[in-house]
């Protein structure tokens, strides 16, 4: 069955989403205010998309595809997400068959692994975007040890037992600790007279912020991970892989998000939600990272994408001037987002108008598909590679 239709996904309201780009983008009232923190599409279980039919009727993207090995995002980052980490695919495998064992249910709080697969995640910036991402080379977190006065007494610990050591300590620290390590930060902090506050490139930002989220008698020790990771800024359309083990936190910023059908998190804090720090020392890599910043290119003659290592997706990117045509032939199931202008896609006897408000569409293989930019058009595709590991 070939063909295009017209596809729904499903908003999540999040206590740290925006609440003016989603509904601008679905062209959706939010009277109430509410934060529309994420957009889904895809077959993921707690999400699955709705494909429109001829008389207004809908039906369950699982009656067209079985499921999908990815799951394809809009995200507004208004507050700073949780310090987090993925596991491996078989680590997620091994331990989701231990929890199973011991009888946590899946709807549980204290849950960790709520399937067996990995949860490899690319992102591309629709604006500019923040996020932490990895830990900093050895000679810049000296640095940032060495210029923090109340960091000063971890170089030692980094110095003997390396990040590994470093990380650990911070994140079992006694509470108590935390908060006589970091109290002083905060109340220098708020002391910063406005007219010399620090920008959104300098990691006492993001700990002022944080430390005005998560207020409270007892300090979040997830303050430690801003001045220990790599503080990454994206421009639009620019991309970054988090591989499994990678720690990582989005800051602020639009996305589209990219990454396999999973739900497995660990958090380490910055967070109401459940927080796992043993389970999440266990998986981290303490190890100095380099971001690669990743830009579409050309992909074996078929388009613009950017390249990961993983065989779950693959995300292609279309920048068409005005009335200007691509074309594409999909080989499986694909999903097509329009996030700025309008386009034609159609195929033999089939035509339809994306744009904001019917940004989304259900691609399925068979025919040569168009996309024609009615004005200035950004689009993005969703699909699986060709070869598949």
């Amino acid at each position: 069955m070939a063909g295009i239709y017209r596809l729904q996904g499903t908003v999540k309201h999040y206590d740290w989403g925006g609440t003016s780009f989603i509904p601008a983008l679905l062209q959706t009232p939010n009277r109430e205010n509410l934060p529309f923190a994420e957009y889904w599409l895809g077959t993921h279980s707690l999400g699955i998309s709705r494909v429109e039919l001829p008389g207004g009727n809908t039906a369950a993207l699982t009656e067209y595809v079985s499921g999908l090995p990815y799951l394809l995002k809009v995200l507004d980052v208004k507050d700073m997400l949780s310090i987090q980490v993925h596991p491996s695919k078989e680590t997620a495998g091994k331990e989701f068959a231990r929890e199973n064992a011991a009888g946590i249910a899946l709807d549980s709080p204290q849950r960790n692994y709520k399937d067996d697969n990995h949860k490899p995640e690319l992102m591309v910036a629709l604006s500019d975007f923040w996020l932490l991402h990895g830990f900093k080379p050895p000679e810049e977190l000296i640095y940032t040890l060495l210029n923090v006065a109340e960091l000063r007494e971890l170089l030692p610990i980094f110095n003997q037992s390396g990040y590994a050591g470093l990380y650990k300590y911070v994140m079992e620290m006694p509470q108590e600790e935390v908060n006589r390590l970091l109290m002083p930060l905060k109340e220098n902090l708020a002391a910063v007279p406005p007219e010399i506050h620090p920008d959104k490139n300098d990691e006492d930002f993001w700990v002022a912020r944080a430390m005005k989220t998560f207020g409270g008698s007892n300090i979040d020790r997830g303050i430690f991970s801003i001045y220990l990771f790599n503080l990454v800024y994206l421009e639009k359309g620019e991309g970054i892989f988090q591989a499994a083990g990678v720690p990582h936190a989005y800051l602020e910023g639009q996305n589209v998000e990219i990454m396999a059908n999973s739900d497995n998190v660990l958090r380490g804090g910055l967070t109401t939600k459940h927080i796992d720090v043993k389970e999440l020392l266990k998986h981290v890599k303490c190890e100095p990272t380099f971001p690669d910043i990743l830009h579409a290119e050309e992909i074996n003659g078929t388009g613009l994408g950017y390249k990961t290592p993983v065989p779950d997706f693959r995300l292609s990117v279309f920048v068409l001037a005005d009335k200007q045509v691509a074309s594409f032939s999909p080989v499986s199931a694909e999903i097509i987002l329009v996030t700025g202008g309008t386009v034609e896609l159609s195929c033999p006897g089939e035509t339809l108008e994306l744009k904001a408000g019917l940004p989304s569409a259900l691609v399925l293989p068979g025919k040569t598909l168009n996309l024609e930019a009615v004005s200035n058009a950004t689009v993005f595709r969703a699909s699986v590679p060709v070869h598949r590991g």
